[in-house]
């Protein structure tokens, strides 16, 4: 039996129960105000026949004389007319008067006079009143006994008066209080049936129609996924609320649990927002920065059995694969420049071969000093020699190759100081070249006739670990009507070509600002630039990523130690 169908048959019993009882406690409290009320109408009756002069005249003489008259004279006596006309006025079941001794001097039944009393008086002839419920000759009752005094004397009993009405009367009585009980009863078990089928019915749909174990299984699953996959997975219920986050979301977009808030008012990027757009329902996944962090965020809208159940936004983590891809147009890059400059160096052989073969060993020796002065292996980069640094000098040589292949001369800056090594080539690669790129793009689409891209670098080196600060301009035509701070907007790009997205475009800036801003360093433009050259500058400080040059010393001597040692 389906877990719905036990929760209706027991609200069902519930409802059931508590009606009968109901009905049960309210029809024994409405008998019991009738029979009580009986028993005081009972007793004021038996109380105004009680203190009649007549009543108490004629029971003392009875009781002077001695015995008790016979049946037939007390049937037409006064008493036995008096009692039995306030009986038939009233309504009661029974009007009795005795004298002292409990013998009856007046009773409905005229074969009963005379005859003692089927009730015990001893109460009231002992001078108390007295309320009972009992039955007698004439059936159940509820009835009143008041003992009657002498005229003369309120010290002197000589006789009672018993009251009593028919419980059959107030039965009557409560039948006809009953039936809107009944009704009440009714109404109230047909509610309740009703409420609970709507309750079965509202039941089924928040749950879907499954059961509880499955629910149950359901959760266990549900907690197992989303807490052991490293993506980033947002629910977002029908009605706007959050109601799944897990911990790879709020490790991704640096944020706390934010589980039941407004997806509306949430502290998230706001083209996460965007994707659960209506107009978004098949928009393709975007790349976002967040968190310091480039994240490939997609939504999906969620549906069971035709019944919205919101959105589900998935994020996955593509920093590492953007740092990589960089390391890796770095590496390729280099390798180009290093093919070209392996030819030259190959010609450079074949003419020394040349002239060897011929015998001008003259021309030979002059052509090796022209090698030996000028380097066989150089970049196109100018003032290149003010880099002390190899990895600056190998990255920068290879972004000149990539420059000059686009016809950009690529220069090193006068003001150019770096005492130190590089410590963290890594950030270094992604915010170096992201400005050279940018700077490059620029200088080919500007109008300046001259395509040049001039970076100054210098390092603040402590003990702790360095700063180092790189200023960027070009030759462009710089930001135009753009403000500053536009360029580092998700989707800013120096490229001609449209934005695709996950392509990656659009994200360079910002990634470098937050990637400086999370070391404590900050990039920013210094001159906007102007129409015609020179173009915009840019100016970046990465703390943290140089060493000085007698630490890198230490470990160079360290290390060849070692190898001399092994």
């Amino acid at each position: 039996m389906r877990f719905s169908t036990q929760t209706l048959l027991l609200q069902l019993g519930v409802v059931l129960l508590v009606v009968l009882l109901s009905g049960t406690v309210h029809a024994w409290l409405v008998y019991e105000r009738i029979g009580t009320e009986a028993e005081n109408q009972a007793l004021t009756l038996a109380r105004t026949v009680a203190a009649d002069p007549d009543i108490r005249s004629g029971v003392q003489a009875i009781s002077k004389d001695e015995g008790t008259p016979p049946p037939d004279v007390l049937a037409g006596g006064t008493l036995q007319a008096a009692a039995e006309a306030v009986r038939i006025r009233t309504g009661a079941l029974f009007v009795v008067i005795t004298d002292e001794t409990g013998l009856r001097l007046a009773h409905p039944d005229t074969a009963r006079l005379g005859e003692r009393v089927s009730t015990d008086p001893s109460v009231a002839l002992g001078g108390q009143e007295i309320t009972t419920r009992n039955t007698g000759t004439l059936g159940p009752s509820a009835g009143a006994k008041v003992p009657v005094f002498a005229p003369e004397s309120s010290d002197s009993i000589v006789g009672e008066v018993s009251v009593g009405y028919s419980v059959e009367s107030f039965s009557n009585s409560l039948a006809r209080d009953i039936v809107p009980i009944a009704l009440t009863a009714g109404g109230a078990l047909l509610a309740g049936v009703l409420a609970s089928f709507l309750l079965r019915r509202r039941l089924q749909r928040l749950t879907l129609g499954l059961e509880p174990e499955e629910i149950s299984t359901l959760v266990h699953d549900q907690v197992a996924v989303l807490q052991g996959v490293d993506d980033g997975v947002i629910g977002i219920a029908a009605d706007g609320r959050i109601s799944v986050f897990n911990a790879a979301a709020a490790r991704l977009l640096d944020m706390p649990d934010a589980t039941g808030q407004d997806w509306a008012s949430a502290a998230v990027p706001e083209q996460l927002k965007q994707l659960t757009q209506p107009a978004a329902r098949d928009a393709e996944a975007v790349e976002i920065v967040a968190g310091g962090r480039v994240l490939v965020a997609s939504a999906r809208k969620a549906w069971h059995r035709q019944e919205d159940l919101g959105w589900v936004v998935m994020l996955r983590d593509r920093t590492e694969l953007q740092q990589l891809t960089r390391q890796l147009d770095a590496v390729g890059t280099m390798s180009t420049a290093l093919r070209a400059q392996r030819h030259e160096f190959a010609n450079q052989l074949h003419t020394i071969a040349g002239f060897m073969s011929i015998g001008q060993h003259d021309a030979a020796k002059g052509y090796l000093a022209r090698i030996s002065a000028t380097g066989p292996l150089k970049f196109p980069v100018e003032q290149a020699e003010l880099l002390q640094d190899t990895y600056l000098q190998a990255f920068i040589g290879a972004k000149g190759v990539e420059a000059s292949e686009r016809g950009v001369s690529l220069r090193i800056g006068p003001e150019t100081l770096v005492r130190g090594h590089v410590a963290d080539p890594q950030d270094v690669t992604t915010v170096l070249g992201n400005l050279i790129d940018n700077a490059v793009s620029a200088a080919v689409g500007g109008s300046s006739t001259e395509r040049w891209v001039e970076v100054e670098l210098l390092d603040d080196v402590t003990q702790t670990g360095g700063t180092l600060h790189i200023v960027v301009g070009d030759s462009g035509d710089g930001l135009g009507s753009l403000e500053p701070e536009e360029v580092f907007a998700e989707g800013f790009t120096t490229s001609e070509r449209p934005v695709r997205s996950g392509a990656g475009q659009g994200l360079g800036l910002a990634l470098v600002r937050q990637l400086a801003r999370r070391r404590g360093g900050d990039v920013r433009v210094l001159e906007p630039g102007s129409h015609g050259g020179p173009g915009a500058v840019f100016m970046a400080a990465i703390p943290g990523v140089m060493d000085s040059a007698e630490h890198a010393g230490a470990g160079a001597d360290l290390t060849l130690r070692e190898d001399s040692n092994g």
